[in-house]
């Protein structure tokens, strides 16, 4: 490979990782402004060894969606329908690693138990956004 092949292939990587962090950047900016939207970690619940992912949360009409910080995918990464959703336990943490002021939310489904990390205020979204659901309809035969 001549030197001009070489320099062209190494700016076309620098051009591709370029593109590629402006795209991330931009989709983080772009579902950090949706209305409803707030940062959130996520974790397993089974594991108490799994590691916080940040990500980014945001309540849908009857779905909570949350993304993955730094991902380029156009879809969440989970989702949990709000009718299915029970929290059933919050607490603060006493953390050194950042967390301070942060509370864990163990939230369960009809098939997945799951911890999420948010802060206060966001925490009293949440709470208010899955009290608000409308009840729901009855079967009539």
């Amino acid at each position: 490979m001549t030197g001009a092949h070489t320099a062209l292939a190494l700016g076309a990587l620098v051009l591709l990782v370029f593109c590629a962090l402006a795209l991330g950047t931009s989709r983080v900016r772009t579902l950090s402004r949706r209305v409803g939207s707030f940062e959130c970690a996520f974790s397993r619940a089974t594991d108490p060894d799994a590691p916080w992912i940040a990500g980014i949360g945001q309540y849908g009409a009857e779905s909570l969606y949350w993304w993955r910080w730094w991902s380029l995918a156009p879809r969440p990464t989970r989702s949990w329908l709000r009718a299915r959703t029970l929290v059933i336990e919050h607490h603060g943490v006493a953390d050194a690693r950042g967390y301070e002021g942060q509370i864990v939310v163990r939230c369960r489904t009809d098939d997945d138990a799951f911890d999420l990390l948010m802060s206060a205020e966001a925490y009293a979204g949440l709470a208010s956004w899955l009290e608000a659901a409308p009840p729901a309809a009855s079967r009539v035969i």
